[in-house]
């Protein structure tokens, strides 16, 4: 991740007390990931652009879950060091909505909001967790999941382990795959989580938080490119890919077609962890690749 400029640094400051910014004073990347978060209102002066936090309490939450910089700031005190101001027609701790926008002016799409931030979660367990500070017991029954939307007041004890599952049949179908994961990770409790809708409010989710993350994605080049660029990189040595003792024998009766189209891409993908290096070792070797549905239901018996 590129590191934040002092110029930049003091630019998202200014958006969080509520005021206008230049569009020319915010880097790209970052404008267009505040924008796709729906946390920017864009506003048009003949030639000249200005962004405003649409939501200035939820944009200092964003940028302090997100950048390591300015959690050191935020733990220090100067980031929020000034009550964002009320500058537009919703109060400042009132996030608008469609339909706030569409009671005020008839137009629910004045301004872009996501309406379904935030992701779903499943334990095949109870979990006692907390929302907004309160408790909440994550136990959705065989068939369900639930999904947290206010994700930024989400907290789970020290001692769960969470887990990220890629496909989304994988995640809804946990309890058949329970023996997989009683191998892989242990007993320990766990809490699955799914980044779709995909937005980035996981990951930010994943920062804010020290719980050990394990990713379990498809076998393949391409999932563990997925793995280091969107979470090792961002949680760094307390997130590891979930690697099956039998995954080897798998490899062996995998796709080559998949694996001859993500080649070119990935063809020089390294990395300086054992297990995971071993594994992309495995793939190359058999030029195969295993998607992580093989291992719901009975799919999975330990070699052990």
């Amino acid at each position: 991740m590129k590191l934040l400029s002092k110029s930049l640094i003091m630019a998202l400051q200014r958006l969080v007390q509520g005021e206008r910014v230049a569009a020319s004073m915010l880097r790209a990347d970052v404008a267009s990931e505040l924008l796709g978060e729906g946390l920017l209102t864009v506003q048009a002066h003949g030639s000249r652009r200005t962004y405003r936090a649409i939501n200035a309490q939820a944009l200092r939450q964003f940028l302090v879950a997100r950048y390591d910089e300015l959690r050191a700031l935020e733990e220090n005190g100067p980031f929020a060091t000034h009550e964002p101001h009320n500058t537009g027609t919703y109060a400042s701790d009132e996030p608008p909505t469609r339909a706030r926008q569409a009671a005020a002016t008839g137009n629910s799409k004045l301004v872009r909001v996501r309406s379904c931030p935030g992701f779903p979660v499943n334990s095949y367990e109870p979990l006692a967790c907390w929302l907004g500070g309160r408790p909440f017991v994550v136990q959705p029954p065989a068939g369900s999941f639930v999904y947290v939307d206010d994700w930024c007041s989400f907290t789970i004890p020290a001692d769960v382990v969470v887990v990220g599952i890629e496909n989304m049949e994988n995640f809804r179908m946990i309890r058949q795959q329970r023996l997989l994961f009683e191998a892989c990770i242990g007993p320990d409790r766990l809490l699955f989580v799914s980044r779709y809708p995909q937005s980035t409010d996981l990951r930010s989710w994943l920062q804010g938080i020290t719980n050990r993350y394990v990713h379990f994605g498809d076998f393949d080049l391409a999932g563990i490119h997925i793995f280091l660029t969107e979470f090792r990189r961002f949680l760094g040595q307390r997130a590891s890919f979930l690697i099956p003792p039998d995954i080897g024998r798998r490899l062996a009766e995998g796709s080559t077609e998949r694996y001859n189209d993500q080649y070119a891409r990935f063809a020089r993908l390294t990395i300086d962890i054992a297990p995971l290096q071993h594994l992309i070792g495995q793939i190359n070797d058999c030029r195969r690749c295993y998607d992580q549905e093989g291992y719901i239901g009975a799919g999975y018996v330990s070699d052990t």
